[in-house]
């Protein structure tokens, strides 16, 4: 399901230079000419060995109502120079007005294990559309995998325990807080408290209740029993507004009155102190008053590593309610996602094959003093192999060299250490994975619900060596170029380095 908060085009949503470089394809007569860009990222968050995929379903919503308004291009006409004069021609605005996609979209299905330098999305087509879909594909899918990513990890240490996304009110903005919203769900939480994602994206909704709600009565106990005489079927008890352990008591006996109303007491929830030492104390209470099916329910500023640390504690905790720290990825911000120029087409000299002019591609790289900076070129697709116990390694390939070698033993080299090789025969089990989403502009995908997308998320990390999705100095899960791929990479660096810009 798409991102029904904006029914409307957000053409706008891109960066300037996006835009001037549109122009400048444009003024120069290089606008159709046929380019491959990839989106990918270099390093995975937080420090951990694997990344979630995310966001292609708002990707899919954007690219369907692409299109330039006329209230864009009025504003696209205000637009000056540095002399005041406007920055672009009436003719482009007017190129604009008519522009449709046409690219050629693949990318990695949602809910999809991922690591560095790995193409998400493949975007095929005119350079000037390329260009601009850079900024809004790196703006979906950036924040969206970093949050899936970071509720998978919490919902790794969470085991089978229930988790929550309480975020909305520490979210960055409202955009910010819907998309974290979908994005946790996805990559592991049971539900979250926005009534608004839950509404738009099918998502299960809980809650409790606020201090306030207490401190609004004259006592704890009147107040307890009045949330359960206005919503007896939905009881869990905020029990730290004054004394935790005596609001467990209090909340015990309005558990009582429920009983004898035929209901239950769903849960109560702790929000400050001591998590592990109130826990375990609470549960005595609850056991020892035969609530022994009431879950306890635990906020304040959660994450993997606190979660982690109060279960090794054995804290008697098990709905963990988690906001600030997930919805805004509290300790990495950013997943750094990129966008690179990949190859370009062009047309030989008449002559030079049987047939006269024949198209060929130009691959492109950019390089760098810093070897994870300089880009892979190519049309990339990657190929996942598997065997029995599950994911063994991923291998970036170019399809135009390596598209007919189905059926052949490959070689696998680590871009950072040619002399670490991995061969698989030709009988090996393998999914490649990027799958085409939109054929000349057309969407072709089936979008799964964000129910599947989820359950895709943990059968995928179920496939994973346990030593990548450790915490602490994780296990780096083997990714490499094919072997044609990375001497192509080779000769092209070494081509480059000597002031030539063609292979």
């Amino acid at each position: 399901m798409t991102n029904k908060l904006y029914d409307t085009s957000l053409s706008l949503l891109t960066d300037l230079y996006q835009v001037t470089m549109a122009y400048g394809y444009w003024k120069t007569k290089t606008s159709e000419k046929e380019a491959v860009f990839n989106l990918y990222f270099r390093r995975n968050p937080f420090n951990g060995g694997f990344t979630i995929a995310c966001g292609l379903a708002n990707v899919i919503g954007y690219i369907n109502n692409f299109g330039f308004s006329k209230k864009d291009l009025r504003y696209l006409r205000t637009l000056t120079g540095h002399d005041g004069d406007p920055l672009f021609e009436e003719a482009f605005i007017d190129y604009l007005g008519d522009l449709k996609l046409t690219c050629d979209i693949e990318a990695i299905p949602e809910g999809t294990v991922v690591f560095p330098n790995e193409p998400l999305v493949r975007v095929r087509g005119p350079i000037l559309q390329c260009q601009l879909l850079e900024t809004p594909l790196l703006n979906l899918i950036n924040f969206e995998s970093l949050i899936a990513t970071k509720a998978a990890r919490l919902r790794l240490v969470a085991e089978k325990d229930t988790l929550l996304e309480f975020g909305l009110r520490r979210a960055q903005g409202v955009d910010g807080g819907m998309t974290a919203s979908r994005a946790a769900y996805i990559g592991g939480c049971d539900a979250t408290s926005n009534v608004l994602a839950g509404k738009l994206y099918d998502i299960p909704v809980r809650g409790t209740h606020a201090h306030s709600w207490v401190m609004s009565f004259d006592d704890e106990q009147q107040a307890f029993d009045a949330y359960a005489d206005a919503l007896p079927n939905n009881v869990t008890l905020l029990v730290d507004t004054y004394d935790s352990l005596q609001g467990v008591q209090h909340a015990i006996e309005t558990g009582r009155k429920l009983v004898q109303r035929g209901y239950r007491l769903a849960g109560i929830r702790l929000d400050s102190g001591d998590l592990a030492y109130l826990s375990i104390e609470a549960r005595k209470l609850l056991d020892a008053a035969g609530f022994q099916d009431t879950s306890i329910v635990a906020s304040n500023d959660l994450d993997e590593t606190i979660i982690n640390s109060l279960r090794q504690q054995g804290a008697k905790i098990n709905v963990w309610g988690v906001g600030t720290k997930l919805v805004t990825a509290f300790d990495q911000p950013a997943l750094g996602g990129v966008y690179k120029l990949a190859a370009l087409r062009h047309e030989l000299p008449a002559g030079q094959t049987p047939n006269g002019k024949a198209p060929h591609w130009e691959y492109k790289m950019k390089l760098s003093e810093q070897a994870i900076k300089t880009s892979t070129p190519g049309i990339q697709q990657v190929r996942r192999f598997r065997d029995e116990r599950g994911f063994l390694a991923d291998m970036i390939y170019d399809l135009e060299s390596m598209g007919s070698q189905d059926g052949k033993t490959t070689t696998m080299i680590d871009p950072l250490d040619f002399t670490k090789r991995r061969r698989f025969e030709a009988t090996q089990d393998y999914e490649d994975l990027l799958v085409s989403v939109f054929q000349a502009g057309k969407c072709v995908y089936s979008l799964p619900d964000i129910h599947a997308v989820r359950e895709r998320v943990q059968t995928q990390l179920a496939n994973l060596h346990p030593g990548v999705k450790r915490f602490v100095n994780p296990h780096t899960y083997p990714v490499g170029l094919e072997k044609g791929l990375h001497e192509l990479k080779t000769k092209l660096i070494l081509t480059l380095r000597e002031g030539q810009t063609q292979v």
